[in-house]
Order: structure tokens, then sequence, then C-alpha cells
């Protein structure tokens, strides 16, 4: 990858602003290049942290679940950085590396039948922007509203999020490894 965009700031040398919309991320240890490249919109990077901390720790939707259908978003997406952080996170909620890789293939890669709803719904969000009725109501067996709800959002978070990370060419932090093909 070139250089950024837009350099994430160095965590080191952080102004009062940025400091202040980082202080929780930083106390957790997680100074990612994302946030420091968000950082530096600090009024734009307050408001998408309680969004995305909504969709990520806050959902009604299970982890693992969450998981599938951010990962899925981020391969359809193409975004490396979104695909390798959500790898990380995906394996902590309880993905094997082999259900990871199998995102990849799509809702037909021996899946059981949420799980090949859910990369289903993502498919369809993405392509269509919208769940048709036969996925919605398949997965309406499994969830309520608040959790279609929660599952429309994660997919929007994670498109926004990955168009976000490629056209700022964020680059992976050391410790993410990037994928062969997103």
């Amino acid at each position: 990858m070139s250089s950024p965009r837009i350099p994430p700031l160095d965590v080191s040398s952080l102004n009062d602003e940025a400091q202040n919309v980082l202080e929780p991320i930083l106390e957790a240890g997680r100074p990612w290049n994302i946030f420091l490249t968000l950082a530096q919109h600090p009024d734009l990077a307050r408001r998408w942290l309680v969004f995305s901390n909504h969709v990520l720790f806050k959902s009604t939707i299970p982890a693992r679940e969450r998981e599938i259908a951010i990962l899925r978003t981020g391969w359809l997406c193409q975004s490396e950085y979104e695909w390798a952080q959500h790898e990380l996170i995906g394996a902590e909620a309880g993905l094997t590396q082999e259900e990871i890789e199998r995102i990849k293939e799509g809702p037909d890669a021996k899946w059981g039948t949420l799980d090949a709803l859910i990369i289903n719904a993502a498919d369809e969000l993405f392509k269509e922007k919208k769940i048709s009725d036969t996925t919605w109501k398949a997965l309406k067996s499994y969830w309520d509203d608040q959790q279609m709800m929660d599952l429309v959002f994660a997919v929007g978070q994670y498109t926004l999020v990955s168009m976000a990370l490629r056209t700022f060419e964020v680059p992976l932090d050391d410790f993410l490894t990037g994928c062969d093909e997103a």
C-alpha cells in the first residue's frame, strides 16, 4: 500500500482535542490506525465512536453472528484493514479460522441455517441495499425486530467504515496480517 491519504496521528504527540476523543481507546490499549486516522477530525470521530460502539459492543446480535456479518461486509467491500481487524475480533467472538476463511465463499459454503442467512442478508444489503422478503422472513424465525435492525445497521456501518478505510488508505497496524484478496 502507498502512503496513507490521511495519515494516522502519532500517539506520542496528540493534541488535546485528539487526546480527549481517543482517551477511552488509549486506556483500553487499542490505539489502532483506524482510530488514529479518524482522530484527524475530532468532531466526526467523537460522534462516529458513539454509533460504532453500539454496533460493536451493545448490539442485540450475539457477537459470533455479528462478526459473521461484519467479516462478510468487509470481504464484499474488499477492505483489507476491515477484514484483518475483524479476523482477530471474530476469533475472540468464537469463530474458528476455518469459519472465517469460509465467509469469503458465501452463504452456500457448508453453513448452518442461521449463519447462511446472515451471510445472505449481508450479500443482499451489499448488492440490493435491502434484505429480500424471503431472507427477512427466514431470519425473523430466529431474531426479533431489534436484532434485525442491528443487523442492517452493522452491515451499513461496516460498509461505511470500509469505504473510509480504503479511501483514506489507512495502513494495517503492525499486528494485523491482511488477507490475500480483500
